[in-house]
């Protein structure tokens, strides 16, 4: 046994930190809609439509209602439908115009079924015809106006 401690480690020379495994990893991850257990949305929005059901839902009829509730924050609301029926889903993706819809406002749409099942129905082309008396309306660049 020797009473000399051990020599100090020695830098590596470059020929062995040639390994892209060698180095660390210090870039930061870029966020992901699939990291923590958040699953990304199945509604069709304008941008992940299909061509062929945009083209269905563009010739259908125009159905008239009334505007049940909307969230610009979470993108989406609902429409009454004037003839009764159940409740019609609304994409902020779908309204046309300057305004954000608002509740009571009265609109125009047409209607297109919502994969995968297409049992449900999703307001597409959604035109606000008349804002709701009294209530404070917003563009969508901000401006609040009074109506």
């Amino acid at each position: 046994m020797s009473s000399e401690p051990p020599p100090p480690p020695q830098p590596p020379t470059q020929e062995a930190s040639v390994g892209l495994l060698d180095t660390p990893q210090t870039h930061e991850r870029s966020p992901s809609p699939l990291r923590g257990n958040v699953v990304p949305s199945p509604l069709p929005t304008r941008r992940t439509r299909t061509f062929s059901a945009t083209v269905r839902a563009s010739q259908g009829p125009v159905y008239k209602g009334v505007c049940k509730c909307f969230c610009r924050s979470k993108g989406h609301g609902f429409i009454t439908p004037a003839d009764g029926g159940p409740d019609i889903f609304l994409h902020i993706s779908d309204v046309e115009g300057e305004y954000v819809p608002v509740e009571g406002d009265e609109v125009t749409f047409k209607m297109c079924s919502i994969p995968p099942k297409n049992e449900k129905l999703q307001a597409v082309e959604v035109v606000i015809t008349h804002l709701a008396p009294g209530t404070k309306h917003e563009t969508w660049s901000g401006h609040v106006i009074s109506s």
